[in-house]
């Protein structure tokens, strides 16, 4: 046998061997993960018409929802930004500080509940937190719908959105027209590409953080379609982070059920698009996806992950990052004489 002839065949064997560890590892990923659909998600009593998206786009962007006319949604889930704010806690109304790190948008649509806590069903619900927080758009439901009804133009938009409701402008339908824009923000990525069949989607390193990231047990928190987001966990499951991580005045679900089993317990997060959403944790106070990744390995496994493995399952992470859909700035309703008044008073 010539020597260019073994090398052929040695070449050949491995590409081959490569092959099938792809295949293999596909075939185990499906079976803890899901690629995101092709099409817009359905939720929960809230058909979803372009005519209620681009109502739910505008007030999404809109920040005359808040009270001093200065906050909108996208201000905390900014689209430009990976859907987050970038920030360790948010700012809002009068310029405080919220208490928790502000979860990206994007992909929202595909977590079992929303909020840290899981303090909201869906996204709809979602919608009417931050509204009436007084740390963040610091409005009421009354003022909301007192400005949507003076610009006629959202009152049409309401009317086309909702048209089988005599009087469609309220804050159920305000909410329910944002849960309807966001349910669009979802981000295809190369694991998606990778899970429907395209082995090459995912680079060597990619497919051994991911073979990393299931046999450390990375995957029994953070699985399914929105590689986490579904369910809730203690934060320092075998060894409790420091408060600087871990602020001890932030206790989590307790807060929600008061049930002492949900002492430090936070929903676990959706990992998509996570390497271009730094901070991490709900407290925001980690701003490296290595040093983010490491601490979970301790805090949560019990394992001290090396630095060759912590990068490998960084590398994986990347692979979660995703195309965003394009976003086209909305023209929005003018103001009337009968608009509210903005006002930053902090009541």
């Amino acid at each position: 046998m010539t020597l260019a002839r073994a090398f052929l065949l040695s070449s050949v064997a491995a590409l081959t061997a490569s092959t099938a560890f792809a295949s293999d590892l596909r075939d185990t990923a499906l079976e803890v993960f899901a690629p995101l659909p092709s099409t817009v998600p359905a939720v929960n009593d809230n058909p979803i018409t372009p005519a209620k998206i681009d109502l739910g786009k505008a007030l999404f962007f809109d920040p005359r929802m808040s009270a001093s006319g200065v906050f909108s949604c996208n201000s905390c889930h900014n689209l430009a930004t990976g859907g987050d704010d970038n920030l360790e806690t948010s700012i809002g109304h009068g310029w405080q500080k919220g208490p928790r790190n502000a979860p990206t948008v994007l992909n929202s649509v595909f977590n079992e509940a929303q909020f840290w806590d899981g303090r909201a069903a869906d996204l709809a619900e979602q919608a009417k937190g931050p509204v009436q927080a007084g740390v963040e758009m610091a409005n009421t439901p009354d003022n909301v719908v007192a400005t949507l009804n003076s610009m006629p133009q959202y009152v049409e938009w309401f009317h086309a959105s909702f048209p089988d409701q005599a009087d469609p402008v309220s804050f159920d339908n305000f909410a329910k027209a944002i849960e309807a824009y966001e349910a669009t923000l979802t981000t295809p990525a190369p694991f998606d590409s990778f899970l429907n069949g395209d082995e090459d989607a995912l680079s060597a390193d990619q497919k051994a953080g991911l073979e990393l990231f299931m046999d450390k047990g990375c995957a029994a928190c953070h699985n399914g379609v929105n590689v986490g987001g579904h369910d809730y966990y203690p934060f320092g499951l075998i060894e409790k982070p420091g408060a600087e991580v871990l602020p001890v005045g932030d206790r989590g679900r307790f807060a929600v059920t008061e049930t002492a089993d949900d002492d430090y317990v936070f929903r676990a997060a959706p990992l998509r698009n996570t390497a271009i959403t730094a901070p991490y944790f709900h407290s925001g106070k980690v701003w490296d996806l290595k040093v983010a990744v490491q601490i979970m390995g301790e805090s949560q496994l019990g394992e001290d992950l090396s630095d060759s493995e912590a990068d490998q399952i960084v590398a994986f992470l990347g692979s979660l990052t995703g195309t965003i859909p394009p976003v086209v700035y909305p023209v929005l309703p003018a103001e009337t004489a009968a608009t509210p008044r903005p006002t930053g008073e902090i009541k």
